[in-house]
C-alpha cells in the first residue's frame, strides 16, 4: 500500500482536491498521452497532482520538493511536450551531472516519434562537454539537456538560441547547498532569468527545509511533500537487530562480524537487492571483498552465468588492470562495487546489472546516491562520517542521509523499501536515531560569494556583457541566492577584491563609468577557466617561451587551480619525487618553494611534480595497470586528469595564440592531443582512427603498418591476424583509410577467421 500523502504547497488548502487525477484527464497534448499510456501510466501520483492543480501545465514557476521515484521528472516532461507542441517553445533541461543529463536525454526519447504542427518530429538533443563553444547546432533541438556547467560556458559564449528559451527544468536544484556545485547552478538560474524573463521555470529537489525561501527567489510558488510511491522505514541496525522508528524490530543471522553484510545477505535470501554505502572508495572495495566471500555458495546457476557474462564483458570493455580484474571477480561471486575510480565504462555496466536484477549486492560511495537512479529494496549507510583532507572526519548532513536513504524501494517490484544506518553502540544507535531518522533535512545556503568560486563569474559577467558599469556587476548579483538570503551588500566586498585582481591582471579595463573585458580576459572567460588558471599560464609561457618542453607544460597545468583532482605525494615516493623534480628543475617554468623555508609550499610543489609524472608516463603509453602500481591513481582518477589536462593544454594554445606566441604552438597543439590519446607522437596519425586506441595503434606500428599509407596498402588478412583487430575492426580501418573489400572475399574472410570477440577472449 501506498503512504498517506504528506504534502504542504503555498496554495490555500481549500483549493486541493482529492487526489484522483487521471493522464487522460490532464491539458495536454493527446499524443503524448498516449506515450504515457503505453508504459501503462494512467493515475498521477498526488506530488504530480499537486504541482498540475498549482499550475504548472499554465505556466506557473514551481519548486517540486518531493522524494526519490516521486515522479519529479514526468511532471518536467508534461511541461516540456505542452511547450514544444502547444507553444512553439524551446526547452532547457539542466542536471548537475553528465550521467543524469544521459539518463535524461534517454528519458525524452520516447516522444521523438511525435510529429509537430509543423510536420517535424520533437527532437531532443544532449550537449555537456567542450566549453569552448557555443554549439549553434542545437538551436535546431526543441529540448536540449545540459550539465549546469554546459549551459554556463553557452551562456558565456552569448549562445543566441539560449535567448528564445520558454521553459527551464532545473533537476536537483537542491545542491544549491553544494560548494563546488552550488554557485555554477545560481548563476546559470540567475542569468536565465535576466535573458528570458518570461520563461517558466520549474526547479526539482529534494525535500529540504526551506524550499519556500528558494522559491521566493525565483518567484515561484513552492510544493513540499514526503509522499513516495513506495513506504520508507527508515532505522538504524545495531549488531543482529534492526531497530526501526515505528517501533519494529528485527533480527537477523549473524553470518558475517560485519551487521552490514549479513542486511544484506538476508535481503537477497528474501529475493531483494541490498545498496550499501560506505564513505570511502577502499571501505566500497573491501566490503565487497567481504561480502563476495558469502555469495558464492548462494547463488543459482542462472545467476552465475548471468554474473560471469557480466564479468566478461568487463575484462573485454577498456583496458584490463587490477581493478577491471576484480571488479570481474566479485561480479561472478554476485556482488560489485562503484565509485568514481572506476572507468566510465565499468561504471555503467555496473549500473545496468544491478538495475536489471543481476547484481544482487552493490557497495558503493555517497556519490551514487546524486546520481543515476538505483534503487535497491534495502539501502544500508555503513559509515555517517566522511574524511576530509585537513579537517579530519566529520558527520554527514541531513539532506545527504535522506538522499541515500531515499534510494530504498523499487516502484513497481516493493511494497515497501528499508532504510538503515549502522550503529556500533546502544548510545550511537540513540544518537543516529535521533539526529538522522528522526530529524529533517537543513535548510540549503548559497555558497556564492568565496573568492575561489566568484571570481570567473564576475568576469563572465563582464565578458560576456550582461552587465558593462560595476553598479551593473553589482546588480547581477543582487539578484543571486546568496543576495536573496544575506542581503546584496553581502557580497559587494568579495565583488570589489575581485574587480581589482581582474583589472591589475589585465582582464578588464574600465573607461570612466564602463567596464569592459580585454581580449586576454574574455578569451580566459570562454575557455571556461579559472582567471587565476589564466595568468598561471599567461605568465608561465611568456617565462619560459624559449625552453618548452612536456614536463614544463605539463607542470604549469598542474600547478593551476583548475587542475582536479591534486595528487598527494605519499611518504614513500618523497625521494623518488624529489629526483624527478632535480631532473627536470631546468624544464620548470614555475619557481621551486625551498623544502627548508616553507615545507608545505615544497609538498605541495612536488604533488605537482607528481601530477605532471603521472601525464608524462600516459603519453609515454604506461599502462593503467602500471599508473595504479606505480602511482596509486585509479582509473577514474586518471581520466578525469587525462580530460582535465587535455581541456587546460588546449586552453594554453588557445592562450599562446592570443599573446603571440607562435613558436610554442605546434608543440602545445601537439602534447594536448598525446594527451587526448596516451602515445608517443609516432602513434598520433593511427590512434586518430576511428576505433584505433592507443593500444591497437601500438600493435599496428610494431606489426609494421606505421603510416596510414601502410595500412592502405596492407591486405586485409594481415589486419585480421593482429592481435584485437579481427574482421569488423579491419573493415573499419580500411574503409576509413580508403582501402577496398570485396564483397566476396568479405564473406569467404568472415567464414575462415574467428570473431572479433574471440580474439578478444584469446588476447
Amino acid at each position: 500500500m501506498s503512504p498517506l500523502a504528506e504534502t504542504t504547497s503555498r496554495r490555500p488548502s481549500s483549493e486541493k482536491k482529492a487526489q484522483t487525477l487521471k493522464v487522460e484527464e490532464l491539458s495536454i497534448p493527446n499524443p503524448v498521452k498516449q506515450v504515457i499510456a503505453d508504459l501503462r501510466i494512467t493515475t498521477l501520483y498526488p506530488p504530480q497532482e499537486e504541482a498540475i492543480r498549482a499550475g504548472a501545465l499554465e505556466g506557473k514557476n514551481l519548486i517540486l520538493a518531493s522524494p526519490t521515484a516521486s515522479g519529479k521528472t514526468l511532471v518536467a516532461e508534461f511541461c516540456a511536450l505542452k511547450h514544444v507542441l502547444e507553444r512553439n517553445g524551446k526547452v532547457l533541461y539542466l542536471t548537475p551531472l553528465r550521467a543524469l543529463a544521459s539518463e535524461k536525454f534517454g528519458e525524452f526519447r520516447k516522444y521523438t516519434a511525435i510529429k509537430k504542427d509543423s510536420g517535424e518530429r520533437v527532437s531532443v538533443g544532449i550537449s555537456t562537454g567542450d566549453y569552448d563553444r557555443s554549439d549553434p547546432w542545437l538551436g535546431k533541438f526543441d529540448i536540449v539537456v545540459t550539465t549546469n556547467e554546459k549551459a554556463d560556458s553557452l551562456l558565456r559564449h552569448r549562445t543566441h538560441w539560449m535567448n528564445g528559451i520558454s521553459l527551464v527544468v532545473a533537476d536537483e536544484v537542491h545542491l544549491l547547498n553544494d560548494a563546488e556545485r552550488g554557485p555554477t547552478l545560481e548563476v546559470v538560474l540567475a542569468r536565465l532569468m535576466q535573458i528570458n524573463p518570461e520563461a517558466q521555470l520549474l526547479a526539482l529537489s529534494a525535500t529540504v527545509k526551506n524550499a519556500e525561501e528558494a522559491a521566493e527567489w525565483l518567484k515561484a510558488d513552492s510544493i513540499t511533500t514526503k509522499w513516495r510511491p513506495v513506504v520508507l522505514r527508515e532505522g538504524v541496525l545495531l549488531q543482529d537487530e534492526t531497530h526501526f522508528k515505528d517501533g519494529d524490530a528485527l533480527k537477523i543471522e549473524k553470518i558475517s562480524k560485519n551487521p552490514a553484510i549479513n542486511l544484506a545477505l538476508h535481503t537477497m535470501h528474501s529475493g531483494g537487492q541490498a545498496l550499501v554505502f560506505a564513505a570511502t572508495r577502499k571501505n566500497a572495495v573491501s566490503l565487497a571483498k567481504k561480502t563476495a566471500v558469502h555469495m558464492l555458495t548462494r547463488l543459482s546457476k542462472p545467476m552465475k552465468r548471468s554474473s560471469t557474462r557480466i564479468a566478461r564483458r568487463i575484462l573485454s570493455t577498456g583496458e584490463r588492470t587490477r581493478i577491471s580484474e576484480l571488479l570481474a571477480q566479485l561480479i561472478q561471486q554476485g556482488t560489485a562495487f562503484h565509485h568514481a575510480g572506476l572507468g566510465g565504462s565499468h561504471r555503467k555496466i555496473v549500473e545496468e546489472a544491478f538495475r536489471d536484477g543481476k547484481i544482487k549486492i552493490l557497495t558503493a560511495t555517497p556519490t551514487l546516491a546524486f546520481g543515476v537512479n538505483l534503487p535497491a529494496r534495502v539501502v544500508v549507510i555503513h559509515d555517517y562520517r566522511r574524511y576530509e583532507t585537513g579537517y579530519g572526519y566529520y558527520p554527514i548532513t541531513v539532506l545527504e542521509y535522506k538522499q541515500m536513504a531515499g534510494r530504498a524501494g523499487r516502484p513497481g517490484y516493493d511494497r515497501m523499501g528499508e532504510a538503515l544506518l549502522v550503529a556500533k553502540t546502544e548510545d550511537e544507535r540513540d544518537y543516529l536515531m535521533e539526529s538522522y531518522v528522526l530529524s529533517e533535512p537543513e535548510r540549503i545556503w548559497s555558497k556564492l560569494a568565496v573568492e575561489r568560486i566568484l571570481r570567473s563569474h564576475v568576469l563572465a559577467t563582464i565578458a560576456a556583457d550582461f552587465a558593462r558599469t560595476e553598479q551593473g556587476i553589482y546588480d547581477f548579483f543582487g539578484r543571486t541566492f546568496y543576495a536573496h538570503q544575506y542581503g546584496s551588500d553581502a557580497i559587494r566586498d568579495v565583488i570589489v577584491k575581485i574587480l581589482k585582481f581582474l583589472h591589475n591582471e589585465e582582464m578588464i579595463k574600465d573607461s570612466g563609468e564602463n567596464i569592459s573585458a580585454t581580449r586576454f580576459g574574455r578569451r580566459v572567460s570562454e575557455l571556461y577557466i579559472d582567471p587565476v588558471s589564466g595568468v598561471i599560464i599567461r605568465d608561465a609561457l611568456s617565462r619560459g617561451a624559449s625552453k618548452l618542453t612536456d614536463i614544463s607544460c605539463l607542470h604549469m597545468i598542474a600547478h593551476t587551480p583548475d587542475m582536479f583532482p591534486k595528487l598527494r605525494p605519499y611518504s614513500g615516493e618523497i625521494d623518488q619525487l624529489a629526483l624527478f623534480v632535480d631532473e627536470h628543475q631546468e624544464e620548470f617554468m614555475l619557481e621551486m618553494p625551498d623544502e627548508w623555508v616553507d615545507r608545505i609550499a615544497y609538498e605541495n610543489f612536488l604533488g605537482e611534480a607528481k601530477l605532471a609524472r603521472v601525464l608524462d608516463a600516459w603519453i609515454q603509453e604506461t599502462t593503467e595497470d602500471d599508473a595504479i602500481g606505480k602511482f596509486r591513481v585509479q582509473p577514474g582518477d586518471l581520466y578525469r586528469l587525462i580530460s582535465t589536462a587535455r581541456w587546460l593544454l588546449y586552453a594554453s594554445h588557445e592562450l599562446a595564440s592570443l599573446l603571440g606566441h607562435k613558436t610554442l604552438l605546434r608543440n602545445l597543439a601537439k602534447l594536448t592531443e598525446r594527451v587526448e590519446k596516451g602515445v608517443k607522437t609516432e602513434l598520433l596519425p593511427l590512434a586518430r582512427l576511428e576505433g584505433i586506441g592507443r593500444i591497437r595503434a601500438r600493435i599496428l606500428h610494431d606489426s609494421g603498418l606505421k603510416t596510414i599509407k601502410d595500412i592502405k596498402g596492407a591486405p586485409i588478412e594481415k589486419l585480421i591476424g593482429l592481435p584485437l583487430i579481427g574482421p569488423r575492426v579491419a573493415r573499419k580501418i580500411k574503409e576509413q583509410v580508403g582501402g577496398f573489400v570485396k564483397s566476396e572475399e568479405w564473406k569467404k574472410l568472415k567464414k575462415e577467421k574467428t570473431s572479433e570477440q574471440q580474439a578478444l577472449t584469446k588476447y
